[in-house]
């Protein structure tokens, strides 16, 4: 029988179980782990299907020795309860955690993390070049073309923007970040891209519909 449970909690009710353990010492030690992973995270996830999400850590005991129910402090600074939603369980530890968000590479049709995008795409010598396009962050490497869905216009911004705090916090200057531009320089944008091949109904969506 499993006695601990790594639990993802959101919006303070349970998301998912992350990995069940017999022994504590085992569970905490992931449960650990995890969290200092959530550190190093640089594009969190902080909306899903629509909705403002925040997420915590929880360390949860298989047997019923609870004496008080179990708060977060919010960001307004209110007391909310968490909920376990299920009866024998007890919560010994839960922290705020940076749950990674993915973004849809267009070429390779498939979701990948921050730091899969920069150790595939951003390796190499010479300059790089992230722009924003709606909810499209293009990647120009010398004569090569990258594209890359996010979840909506403000989203790709904020990762553009989350890409930029993280360069600059490791002191790396091989790219430019840009966030805004001109209606013509917009245009030109769109004519490259198309040039190179990328759907011109693609390229003017300003959403997708996907969900992590």
């Amino acid at each position: 029988m499993s006695n601990y449970l790594v639990v993802l909690f959101k919006n303070k009710k349970r998301k998912r179980i992350i990995k069940k353990f017999v022994t504590l010492s085992r569970a905490k030690k992931m449960y650990n782990q995890l969290i200092n992973e959530s550190k190093e995270v640089i594009f969190e996830v902080l909306v899903e299907n629509g909705k403002e999400c925040k997420f915590e850590l929880g360390l949860v005991e298989n047997k019923t020795n609870q004496s008080a129910p179990v708060y977060m402090v919010d960001e307004y600074g209110r007391s909310v309860k968490v909920k376990l939603e299920d009866s024998g369980m007890s919560l010994l530890e839960i922290t705020p955690f940076r749950e990674e968000e993915l973004i849809y590479d267009i070429q390779n049709k498939v979701k990948i993390t921050s730091q899969e995008l920069i150790k595939k795409y951003f390796k190499g010598d010479g300059l790089k070049m992230l722009s924003v396009l709606n909810n499209k962050a293009i990647l120009q490497k010398d004569e090569e073309i990258y594209l890359f869905s996010l979840k909506n216009e403000v989203e790709c911004s904020r990762f553009v923007e989350s890409l930029s705090s993280h360069f600059f916090k490791i002191k790396r200057g091989d790219c430019l970040f840009i966030k805004d531009y001109s209606s013509a320089q917009k245009k030109y944008l769109y004519s490259l891209l198309e040039s190179n091949g990328f759907d011109k109904k693609v390229l003017y969506r300003k959403f997708t519909t996907y969900r992590s």
